[in-house]
């Protein structure tokens, strides 16, 4: 039995050698952070600059690029480093940095979504209200309460993980995840467990209820209400919607791949399809927004082309 204090370190086992094509791939990554990087602050930089852009739908959105930055951040440059490295080894204290960072962007994006479906259906099915019910104070407490409900809720698992006896060192994939940790445990988890289900349930389960609930309130008002309201509706809601698909696949995805045995689907299909949340939601969401908002593209042109 190895004690967890012992375990000074992990090892990423889903790595495998491809010899000088990791050069071209370190490239494709890092070009693709840069990508992803320079979008979000780009949209950023226009919605703080531009005081026309201080509503509450930009403003979430606003949040919502910031936290794609920072889970970009928590994955990127430790893939990078790994994808060059011959040792493909984690510190425990770096390796539970990154699993509260990823953690964490996972909780803030759901909610962040959720809190944009809400802001949405005041907006269609309330507009005459709209502005008395979402104030700047009501916005700022809304995103202050995303960002420190998720913080708790992900530094939760990772103090329950933190002091297991570990029988292994090896995790499965190319970045650290707590699960995989819990499952290398030679003492008991069931509160690990417990905890992960109602975790599980309160980051992916609640947003997604309250999400479908606008929704319907909205498709509601849509088809009782004018064709002006069904198209302002299609061209508020379309972007969220295809947001929270991208989103929900690739979580859908990397909780099944976590809980069943999925040793019979190409190691490389897995690997891909459980980086493709964490890598393509940072780039998606600043390319969909910004080519879909009129103003954003306007004034985007303006600072490029200035």
């Amino acid at each position: 039995m190895i004690n967890s204090t012992r375990v000074s370190y992990f090892t990423l086992g889903a790595y495998f050698d491809t010899g000088l094509f990791k050069y071209f791939l370190f490239i494709i990554v890092m070009l693709l952070y840069i990508l992803i990087v320079c979008a979000n602050v780009l949209l950023i930089a226009v919605i703080c600059m531009n005081r026309s852009l201080h509503e509450p739908m930009y403003l979430f959105l606003c949040s919502l690029f910031v936290n794609e930055l920072y889970g970009s951040t928590g994955l990127f440059p430790f893939l990078l480093l790994q994808i060059l490295s011959d040792i493909h080894t984690v510190s425990t204290s770096l390796c539970f940095l990154q699993i509260f960072c990823l953690y964490s962007y996972v909780c803030v994006e759901f909610f962040s979504l959720s809190i944009m479906s809400y802001d949405r259906y005041l907006a269609i099915c309330y507009p005459l209200q709209y502005n008395t019910r979402m104030t700047h104070n009501k916005i700022t407490i809304l995103i202050a309460l995303t960002w420190l409900y998720a913080s708790v809720l992900c530094f939760v698992p990772i103090s329950l993980s933190a002091p297991l006896q570990l029988c292994g060192n090896i995790i499965d994939k190319v970045y650290c995840d707590n699960y995989y940790i819990v499952k290398l445990a030679c003492s008991d988890t069931r509160v690990n467990n417990i905890y992960g289900l109602i975790g599980t349930s309160l980051t992916v389960g609640c947003p997604v209820t309250l999400i479908l609930y606008t929704y319907m309130r909205i498709l509601k008002v849509c088809f009782s209400g004018s064709k002006r309201t069904r198209q302002k509706a299609v061209s508020t809601c379309t972007p969220h919607l295809a947001s929270l698909l991208n989103f929900s696949f690739g979580a859908f995805f990397e909780i099944v791949q976590s809980r069943f045995n999925m040793n019979n689907i190409p190691s490389m299909l897995r690997i891909f399809l459980s980086l493709y949340w964490l890598t393509c939601q940072p780039l998606f969401n600043p390319l969909l927004y910004g080519l879909n908002m009129s103003s954003v593209r306007i004034i985007c042109r303006h600072l490029i082309f200035a």
